[in-house]
């Protein structure tokens, strides 16, 4: 019988998940952050190998019994980031005496959309501080909509909304535009009632951009012409990012699975965002993954050993 390892790696906490040949969860633990670019390969590589014993020695298990080990981690994109992370590992478990037959680094991301549909063709669009859209075609390959960070992109995130938000408040202050809700929800949430406050909030404080997302889809909800706008501009944003995945991936029916709070939660924005899908798109069928990221994980580590 084989086994197989599978790593939902982030910026606050990593999951991992021993399986079985038929993907079966047998033992899960969760251990600390893995955005290696940020904490360093090595302090991950720790995190992974403790994660990674910890669960065969609950079964009982050598690590020659494991036939792959796969992380998908925040900051992993670009493969040849992965493979700093993948060298380093391999270099740490072989001091500790250990060694592990197949380890392989993939994106946050690349995990979840193998998980969301069982390795089976499909889409997710994910939308929380940023956004990103990954999409896999009757042929296997890869796809990639958005993505480009928030100086040049990701459309439709909270980080966005917040952004826009914060800059119709600003308007208010100064009396270059509508009046909006947004300002006294700032007030209420935050304690920012004036354009010095917040100033000194965003670029003294290092304030949270994407935590006023929340405060524009309930001003929006309460009919706040000036968030409406914002929201429905934002959505509009991330229905061409569909577009083009419909494009990219072809056939006659595009799955969908939505990701991150920001369009998962029932709120204004996730409730319009899937009423206009449905409308405009009836060819694209959403649908809860049937995955978690981490047993995605595990299954793009079985299926390394099948190539």
């Amino acid at each position: 019988m084989g086994y197989y390892i599978g790593l939902d790696g982030g910026g606050t906490k990593t999951k991992c998940v021993l399986t079985d040949d038929s993907l079966n969860p047998i033992e899960e633990c969760q251990g600390g952050p893995s955005n290696f670019l940020i904490i360093g390969t090595q302090t991950v590589s720790e995190t992974i190998l403790n994660l990674v014993t910890q669960c065969i020695e609950r079964r009982n298990l050598e690590m020659d019994k494991i036939d792959s080990v796969l992380i998908g981690t925040t900051g992993a994109g670009r493969r040849s980031d992965a493979e700093l992370l993948e060298k380093n590992f391999n270099k740490y478990a072989s001091e500790k005496g250990l060694n592990v037959s197949s380890f392989r680094v993939e994106s946050d991301a690349r995990i979840a959309l193998e998980g969301a549909f069982s390795g089976a063709p499909g889409s997710i669009l994910i939308a929380g501080t940023g956004s990103i859209m990954f999409g896999k075609d009757h042929e296997g390959s890869i796809h990639r909509v958005g993505g480009f960070g928030r100086y040049i992109g990701d459309e439709g995130s909270g980080y966005v909304l917040g952004r826009h938000g914060l800059i119709a408040a600003s308007k208010d202050y100064d009396g270059r535009g509508d009046r909006t809700i947004i300002t006294e929800l700032l007030k209420t949430k935050f304690g920012i009632s004036s354009s010095q406050e917040l100033i000194t909030a965003v670029y003294k404080n290092n304030f949270d951009i994407a935590s006023a997302a929340p405060l524009v889809i309930e001003a929006a909800l309460n009919g706040d012409s000036i968030c409406r706008r914002i929201v429905m501009d934002q959505i509009e944003e991330l229905l061409d990012h569909l577009k083009s995945m419909q494009r990219l991936i072809g056939g006659k029916e595009m799955r969908l699975s939505l990701i991150g709070g920001l369009i998962t939660t029932d709120n204004f924005y996730s409730n319009s965002l899937k009423d206009l899908i449905k409308k405009r798109y009836p060819d694209i069928k959403v649908s809860d993954p049937e995955m978690t990221p981490d047993l995605g994980a595990a299954l793009m580590a079985k299926n390394l050993i099948a190539v």
